[in-house]
């Protein structure tokens, strides 16, 4: 018997083996396109710290690595084929994929827009698996990706579009809480940190109309957070700084992944306002209940966006001229680009050209 010719779609992407490996090239098959399906030719893929998480096996318990790894969830590209029930894109089109590829599309929260909160797990980008639980999941530090539609994104393509593949991680993920908790003119805003996350908090919150002031422990970053936008820029260390700001502020979106505490931040929230902590540290942070209770404050956090709403960001973006500042890189350079972010050497995110060589 002559087998079937299969039509899997060659790949090549770029894997670690284990935690302390370095990245090579890795050559594996993604799925052939079924008719739901479009085939994305990557372009641009940013680096986002989680990356460096999972890659380096920092969060054995929240997700654990399985390798070969190829990480990356910030992916930008152009439709180059099409499945044919297809409606959504055409060839040629602009595309974009962030953090999950698929759910069970049954539960509440897939089936209310907020997929990536799916009680079966959705299926991550990378380091993960589809949603049979066997066949796994790699990233966009790749040449190509195979996903259903429906977990696709539209994107306009005018422009450098190497500033916009944060958006697909960053963007969301800063974007997402900034509309829960409406957040628009004559609102008074604070970010705590300034890197990747931070810089794109900033830079929404602004194009919302805020009045937006930034925490930082570094004073060399104040020019860079005025050239961003915002209004203002305190040392969370400086005392005098920070106590005049207390019950002042309506929101603040805590961008930090390292650990630090909360309750200063909670000091400075006014009646009802609320806290949104967006990044995972190491250790788990001490919260006293008395600063929530006297003030009515609350505490949250917040995972990207679903589709719809991620949608909704790339359309606010393009509509008001917002992309992330990003150093473009070729993918022989990922090991120095994540020890440069980990050391907060860069403004503000790595974005891997995919189409170099």
């Amino acid at each position: 018997m002559i087998a079937a010719e299969t039509k899997a779609v060659a790949a090549r992407g770029y894997a670690t083996y284990g935690p302390a490996a370095k990245f090579g090239p890795f050559d594996f098959s993604r799925r052939e396109v079924g008719p739901n399906d479009i085939l994305i030719d990557i372009q641009y893929c940013g680096i986002c710290h989680s990356d460096i998480h999972q890659a380096r096996n920092e969060w054995p318990d929240l997700m654990p690595a399985t390798y070969p790894m190829v990480p990356g969830h910030e992916i930008i590209g152009s439709v180059s084929q099409a499945g044919d029930a297809v409606t959504k894109f055409k060839v040629g089109d602009i595309a974009g994929i962030g953090c999950f590829v698929d759910s069970c599309r049954e539960c509440a929260p897939c089936t209310g827009g907020i997929k990536q909160y799916c009680l079966q797990l959705a299926a991550y980008t990378y380091n993960g698996t589809e949603m049979d639980r066997v066949t796994p999941t790699y990233g966009g530090y790749s040449n190509k990706y195979v996903i259903d539609e429906g977990y696709a994104l539209k994107v306009k393509a005018d422009g450098d579009l190497s500033g916009v593949a944060p958006l697909l991680c960053a963007g969301i993920t800063t974007y997402s809480p900034l509309k829960r908790f409406n957040v628009g003119v004559g609102s008074k805003v604070g970010v705590v940190g300034l890197g990747g996350l931070g810089h794109m908090a900033v830079k929404l919150a602004k194009a919302m109309g805020a009045d937006v002031t930034i925490f930082s422990t570094s004073p060399g970053k104040e020019e860079a957070a005025k050239k961003l936008g915002a209004d203002h820029f305190v040392i969370t260390r400086d005392a005098k700084a920070m106590e005049p700001l207390r019950n002042s502020f309506n929101f603040i979106i805590d961008t930090v992944s390292a650990d630090h505490e909360l309750m200063p931040y909670i000091g400075l929230l006014g009646y009802g306002g609320a806290l949104v902590v967006v990044g995972i540290p190491p250790s788990p942070a001490m919260i006293h209940q008395g600063g929530l209770i006297m003030g009515n404050r609350i505490v949250a956090g917040s995972l990207i966006g679903g589709i719809p709403e991620t949608q909704e960001m790339l359309d606010f973006c393009a509509e008001h001229n917002v992309t992330a500042d990003v150093e473009v890189i070729t993918p022989d350079r990922i090991e120095e680009a994540y020890d440069r972010t980990v050391k907060a050497d860069v403004r503000y995110r790595f974005v891997i050209d995919m189409s170099a060589k």
